[in-house]
């Protein structure tokens, strides 16, 4: 199977090469600059995985992103400049459109750090992004979870809302306010994007501050209502985002399309499910995912002219629907075919080498496993869905009456398909003690015993303090690991019988249809007593009241033989006798009630799809289910606030961070949800994991490219991000005390800024810009910026007109309508002279503000200058 388990180093930007279009040549952008796309150009974005020469089945992404400025044309001209880029750099590639803010997963995958929405023209993207620059004012907005992006909005109060995380960058300080319904999630991956800013284009020496309550950062919110003004009136909620629910992509259509003349021919052939067959290798199909996006498969027997009018005719078509005209857009030729293309529909079987692996995977299950390989090598423990070599301790309950009940160890493996059942699996890693707890649940088992299930299992959970993880088994689908820990020895009977079957009558004919080679994928299931169902491939045990029958199959292999016989007597005392197919005594058939008609083909090789895993970010704040691909993923990609869905496909895994455990109940029926609505048609039996932070099985961590088992413990959270910095409220308050007492007032009305405060902003920053060394100067048409240092650069005091102060009689005890225009009530002071300060407060500015903050207030209070 090629996993493509993930990107090793996304943050390095060694697989992507970027080029903006400039009068339609393709200009290289320098890798600093990787990230940030001006809003009136267009880009074209390879990436070639480092691992194509490694997996050469592997295709190039190839991307053309349209800005939202840059004109009506730009949306239809990616066809020449992809065909163009696809055909000099060969091989199978995949082609996307991209349009601002609607970006594929795949597209923002790429950048983890976040995508910068910027604005300007030529002239400044030519530019790019310039570094260790500090003349710098503008206001972002951070949007998004595992995809997040900046967009730069006006510079006004009137951006904000309740909801998202907003970036008051002025150079050398960064304030991140946060709405005060964003998810503490949000804050944190807000809080990721501001440090990845500040690391890039600041070297990292920029001050971040965070606003969580505008009441408790006093200080930093002088410093914003000096930029933006006060604030009038209140927030209002953020524009809700448009995002397709599980249930809107799982509709999808697939049509044929054709040119007849001049005319574009598109006719639909099928819905979901999809079969792979449907596509003929001469032909070119358009695939309608609900409108969320438009994929273009073309046979490689299509003719050029076909094939360089695919994005032309997609274009076409998301027209003709009426869909927006951002919809994404994903081009492959056969054989080239994403992940997300191959899972919309039921199989898709990859090359015959994919069986040749099949054989050899067998031969690992069919010897002894070694523990220590399957926790060296997570990936084969992934692939083989085994943590261990199921030679760990067992125990077992059974739900009767809600509770549940202890199995008795001769009985274990012993299952009703009427029951639900409890199955506890400790073994050793590392030293430590690991568990995994399987809900088993029979086919015939109510509703409300399944209830009592995930209740008990609660109960165990707790008693664990959680460290277990928790797997959903239903029967028929056990996975390798649970058939392991019963040694091959699983019996399914129908109704309350095997281990409970006490003061029960048997019946008098009993079949029992004995699956499977070896104790991995051995079980045994009580079957409807009648001709009808047997099966040439399998091996039956026909129980009748005084003799047993052992039928094979004329199909089934001579392991299937040893195992069945190993079988017998757990489910029986009675003599056994050999049956061959064909060979069957006339007490065989009168047992089954008579001869009659059952499968005798010989059973296909099992397919085995070439399907990768995928990992998705699960939201439900605004409703439905939501969600959101990560691709190329790694263990960076979880965090303690996520719940995320990993489809390995034979299995689903949800995990839960270490501060999402208030969704642990609604995490099952996620999984559920993923497989009911799944384009593919997939089995709602499929078992579902439910794995907690800090807990991961070798099953799950296998399918991430690397895994370190000691993350979780030296990762800092969001909270203690904020507490980490101890230069931040010292330098703070120096930024407040300079900037506050010279900030930009306003003129009574329209929110503009007086002149007298201008000036006392403008001295102030000149002299600031002096003593730090500042880059260049910040011309007088420019606005003000606010900048900072480390604590430890200088030590500042608020600077004031100089000898040019207002008079003392315009200032002291008067009223803050009576002060002249452009004059900060909250700090009078700072108006005054040099000389008339030192008359009237006995002592220096610089010895003044170097007081403490109540110190001031009441000097000001006694002076008549608060």
């Amino acid at each position: 199977m090629d996993t493509r388990r993930g990107l090793p180093d996304t943050e390095s930007h060694r697989d992507l090469h970027i080029w903006i279009i400039e009068n339609l040549q393709m200009v290289p952008v320098p890798e600093p600059a990787y990230g940030n796309f001006f809003e009136k150009h267009c880009y074209v974005v390879l990436h070639v995985p480092q691992s194509l020469k490694a997996t050469p089945g592997v295709p190039k992404d190839l991307h053309y992103w349209v800005g939202k400025m840059a004109g009506v044309a730009a949306h239809g001209a990616p066809g020449s400049f992809m065909q163009h880029l696809k055909e000099a750099l060969g091989g199978a590639t995949v082609q996307h459109r991209e349009v601002q803010g609607h970006e594929s997963a795949c597209f923002r995958s790429y950048f983890r750090s976040g995508i910068i929405y910027r604005k300007g023209g030529l002239a400044s993207a030519l530019k790019h992004v310039e570094t260790n620059v500090y003349n710098i004012q503008r206001l972002l907005r951070i949007r998004g979870g595992k995809h997040l992006s900046a967009t730069e909005v006006e510079l006004s109060w009137h951006s904000f809302n309740k909801s998202d995380i907003f970036l008051l960058d002025l150079g050398r300080i960064m304030i991140q306010w946060n709405g005060p319904k964003a998810s503490a999630a949000r804050k944190a991956q807000g809080l990721f994007l501001t440090h990845s800013l500040r690391d890039r284009e600041r070297g990292g020496r920029a001050q971040v501050s965070v606003v969580d309550d505008e009441a408790e950062a006093t200080d930093l919110m002088e410093i914003m209502e000096a930029v933006l003004g006060r604030r009038v009136g209140n927030l209002h909620d953020a524009m809700p985002s448009k995002r397709m629910n599980q249930l809107q992509k799982a509709n999808v259509h697939l049509y044929q399309v054709c040119q007849k003349g001049k005319d574009l021919v598109v006719q639909e052939l099928s819905t979901c499910p999809l079969a792979q067959d449907l596509l003929q290798e001469e032909n070119c199909y358009i695939l309608d995912q609900g409108g969320f996006k438009i994929y273009v498969w073309q046979g490689r027997l299509a003719s050029l002219q076909e094939r360089g009018a695919a994005f032309k005719r997609a274009l076409s078509f998301i027209q003709a629907k009426g869909y927006p005209s951002y919809t994404s857009v994903e081009v492959m030729d056969d054989g080239a075919e994403s992940a997300g293309f191959k899972q919309l529909f039921q199989s898709w079987p990859g090359p015959q080498r994919k069986n040749k692996n099949l054989s050899g995977m067998g031969k690992l299950l069919q010897v002894k496993l070694d523990v220590g390989k399957l926790h060296s090598q997570p990936e084969l423990a992934a692939q083989l869905r085994m943590v261990d070599d199921a030679s760990g301790s067992v125990q077992m309950w059974c739900i009767q009456e809600s509770r549940r009940q202890p199995v008795d160890r001769k009985h274990h493996g012993q299952l009703c398909a009427d029951g639900c059942y409890l199955v506890l699996y400790a073994y050793q890693k590392m030293g430590l003690g690991q568990h995994v707890l399987y809900l088993w649940q029979g086919l015939q088992a109510t509703a409300h015993e399944i209830r009592a299930l995930r209740g008990n299992a609660e109960e165990l959970s707790l008693r664990c303090r959680g460290a277990l993880v928790q797997e959903h088994v239903t029967m028929g689908s056990e996975p390798p690991h649970f058939l392991a820990i019963f040694q091959g020895r699983l019996v399914i009977f129908q109704g309350r019988r095997g281990h409970s079957r006490k003061g029960q009558l048997a019946p008098a004919v009993s079949l029992f249809h004995i699956q499977g080679t070896n104790s991995y994928n051995a079980r045994t299931l009580e079957v409807p007593a009648r001709a009808s169902a047997l099966n040439s491939n399998d091996v039956f045990l026909l129980v009748t009241a005084n003799l047993c029958y052992l039928w094979f199959g004329k199909g089934c292999s001579g392991d299937q033989r040893e195992m069945a016989r190993a079988l017998v007597t757990i489910i029986s005392r009675e003599d056994t006798e050999i049956v061959l197919e064909g060979q069957e005594p006339p007490d065989f058939w009168e047992a089954l009630g008579g001869r009659a008609p059952y499968p005798s083909n010989r059973r296909p090789p099992e397919d085995v799809s070439d399907f990768q895993p995928r990992l998705f970010e699960c939201s439900c704040q605004t409703g439905p289910l939501v969600l959101t691909e990560v691709v190329f993923f790694s263990q960076e990609d979880l965090d303690k606030y996520d719940v995320m869905l990993l489809d390995a496909w034979q299995e689903i895994f949800l995990w839960l961070g270490a501060a999402a455990s208030e969704w642990k109940q609604e995490a099952v029926a996620w999984g559920q949800e993923y497989l009911k609505t799944h384009p593919a048609g997939r089995s709602l039996a499929t078992p579902i994991v439910l794995v907690k932070q800090g807990h991961e099985p070798p099953t799950f961590t296998g399918w991430f490219c690397t895994w370190d088992p000691y993350k979780w413990s030296n990762t800092q959270s969001y909270e203690e991000v904020l507490e980490g910095d101890p230069g931040a409220v010292s330098t703070i308050s120096e930024i407040t005390a300079e900037i506050v007492n010279f900030r930009l007032s306003r003129w009574p009305g329209n929110d503009r800024a007086g002149p007298l405060a201008l000036r006392a902003l403008k001295s102030c920053e000149d002299s600031s810009e002096s003593e730090l060394g500042l880059g260049p100067h910040v011309g007088p048409s420019s606005r003000s910026t606010v900048s900072s240092a480390s604590s430890s650069s200088y030590q500042s005091s608020p600077r004031s007109l100089g000898s040019g102060g207002l008079p003392r009689e315009q200032l002291m005890h008067q009223a803050a309508e009576d002060l002249p225009e452009g004059v900060d009530p909250a700090h009078k002071e700072a108006y005054l002279s040099d000389s008339d300060f030192q008359d009237i407060f006995g002592k220096s500015k610089e010895e003044f503000y170097s007081m403490a903050k109540w110190r001031q207030q009441e000097e000001k209070k006694q002076l008549g200058f608060f």
